[in-house]
């Protein structure tokens, strides 16, 4: 079973507000806002955009994140470097790290249950 493409991009940011403003003057809209400094917006019916606040001390990062129907059936080819395996979030859905042959690290997500 192969991914099916781009579910979402996930962005950390030192200013969740100012972050969602920026997107939202880029045509995004904000479908929800959680109580950590994190949120989800969208522009039409393309990939989501979730951005999760984080303390100074940490690098900003971005990370696309591919969807997998099922993660039970999922077996990675050879040459992925599986960083972690399929694990369940607490936002409701299960996901595996990889990293590319460049070092980038590469989320793969799933529904949960499956």
């Amino acid at each position: 079973m192969m991914t099916k493409g781009i579910e979402a991009v996930y962005l950390t940011t030192h200013n969740w507000g100012k972050s969602a403003k920026f997107f939202q003057a880029l045509g995004f809209e904000l479908e929800f806002e959680t109580d950590h400094h994190s949120g989800q917006l969208r522009n039409g019916t393309g990939p989501y955009l979730f951005i999760a606040e984080i303390p100074e001390s940490q690098v900003p990062e971005a990370h696309m994140v591919l969807t997998v129907a099922d993660a039970d059936a999922f077996q990675p080819a050879g040459i992925v470097d599986v960083v972690t395996p399929f694990e369940d979030t607490h936002w409701g859905t299960r996901e595996m790290t990889v990293r590319d042959p460049d070092g980038r690290i590469w989320r793969l997500q799933a529904p949960a249950g499956n």
